[in-house]
């Protein structure tokens, strides 16, 4: 049994007996249910199921919360990049010519020339006009919006209520149906998680899951994962309500954070997406599955994959087989790095530790076959290395190794002193790659006879070297 828990969400797909039984051969440990989606009748019938067919496999219910959603719509509008879209709070409309949300005060929050976007993003939207309850807005790209679709806009505080009649409704539900844990959707605050908390006492159940998946998620980070049960890293909203290509970084900055206060998270949205349609995944998929469990997350969560998918159990199993792979090369690495290393590697070690506790500008590394440069270029460090070689072909092929720059010295290296050292360091103060300010870090191999490499490591100040040996 793997250490990483999978969440498969339960759907039209995946709603009987032998779909359950069939996932949680697969390898699920925990059911979700996503309160935006069917009746409370629907979900009481599937959760009565799970409790029959897997009485042991804990229950989520996300609730719908804060989340803005298109209503049910007799009519879901298609259009062109350019054409005029009006979503309205008036929810008598029916989307043949507007197109109801479900939060009436939306129209209040919103200004012209803001972006909305919808979908999960794929449909994007810049506001012309406010009128009563009427945004009138200019698609940007083509579609068509459908009916309890998410609408987010990005960096906008919307006022909406902390908490909702339908949290209460919801909660209540939760608790007479004897659900495990409850999603909380955009949580911003510990005052949000407290109210809610409020809500459940003075029963102990469900727990609180609380979804980090917009900015004021971020910024109250560790007050909400300390208020919380566990956490959720929705990614689908947390990459519309900030920036896109942060989304990987955000993720271990949460759980980094979590795994702080031993609060356990699940990582969510599209981690094999593909598989929806296709039977096989994406490799980026299956690294990001890799990336999460590698990361210490507790859970890995498939969404549209199980609910409504073509093929959920195969992506159960498929992710159930990266998850043991991850982990057991985590356990491996792991393992290894309370080995002894050999020389060159406690060499590296220690070159990388004094390059981040110091003041140091620039790592010299003097190395014939680039064995240091390369070296030194996986450690990923914030100075720039010169790698100095004594053959030109070596010192331009050094150039290849991320954050190093290859430079040819003129003279051979000799084996049975380390005299060429110094003259090195002046030839590169007279091409000017180091100046007085510099307090570099040298290192190199001395009397190389018995193999060793990287055996020798050196800190000048620039300045001292230039009083001292006169330069």
């Amino acid at each position: 049994m793997n250490n990483t828990r999978i969440v498969a969400t339960i759907g039209p797909a995946t709603n009987n007996e032998a779909s359950l039984v069939a996932l949680k051969n697969a390898g699920m440990n925990v059911v979700r249910l996503n309160g935006s989606h069917n009746s409370l009748d629907w979900h009481a019938e599937v959760i009565a199921l799970v409790h029959k067919t897997l009485p042991q496999t804990p229950i989520l219910i996300d609730i719908p919360g804060r989340k803005i959603r298109t209503t049910q719509l007799s009519v879901e509008p298609s259009f062109l990049a350019g054409d005029i879209i009006i979503l309205t709070t008036n929810v008598s409309h029916d989307g043949s010519e507007k197109i109801p949300v479900n939060y009436d005060q939306l129209h209040l929050d919103l200004s012209p020339g803001q972006t909305v976007l919808a979908d999960d993003g794929t449909l994007r939207f810049t506001i012309t006009e406010i009128t009563g309850r009427d945004i009138h807005m200019r698609a940007e790209t083509p579609g068509q919006l459908k009916s309890k679709k998410g609408i987010n806009v990005p960096y906008v505080k919307l006022n909406t209520q902390l908490v909702t009649e339908r949290d209460h409704i919801m909660i209540k539900f939760a608790q007479d149906n004897h659900v495990d844990f409850i999603g909380l959707s955009f949580v911003e605050s510990k005052e949000h998680v407290e109210a809610i908390r409020d809500i459940i006492k003075p029963l102990n159940f469900p727990r609180i899951v609380s979804k980090i998946e917009n900015q004021g998620g971020i910024n109250n980070m560790v007050d909400i994962i300390r208020a919380s049960d566990a956490i959720m890293i929705d990614r689908g909203d947390l990459s519309m309500e900030t920036e896109l290509d942060s989304i990987a970084l955000k993720q271990k900055e949460i759980i980094l954070a979590a795994r702080r206060y031993a609060k356990p998270v699940i990582v969510a949205t599209e981690l094999l997406h593909s598989m929806i349609e296709n039977n096989f995944p994406t490799k980026a998929e299956i690294c990001d599955i890799s990336n999460a469990v590698l990361d210490g997350c507790a859970a890995v969560m498939l969404s549209g994959e199980t609910a409504i998918g073509k093929h959920p159990v195969e992506a159960v199993s498929l992710m159930n087989r990266v998850v043991d792979r991850s982990e057991q090369y985590k356990r491996d690495t792991e393992k290894a790095s309370t080995e002894r290393s050999a020389v060159p590697v406690a060499i590296g070690d220690a070159i990388e530790v004094i390059c981040k506790e110091s003041s140091i500008t620039k790592i010299i590394a003097i190395t014939r076959s680039g064995f240091a440069a390369k070296t030194l270029s996986t450690r990923n460090l914030a100075q720039p290395i010169f790698a100095v070689s004594d053959d030109a072909m070596a010192a331009k092929s050094f150039n290849f190794f991320p954050g190093v720059k290859g430079i040819f010295y003129p003279e051979k290296f000799p084996r049975d002193s380390l005299d060429h050292v110094i003259h090195i360091l002046k030839y590169l103060k007279d091409e000017e790659y180091i100046s007085e300010n510099d307090l570099i870090l040298v290192t190199a191999v001395g009397y190389p006879n018995s193999g060793n490499r990287m055996n020798m490591i050196q800190t000048h100040a620039v300045s001292d070297l230039v009083q001292t040996l006169k330069w």
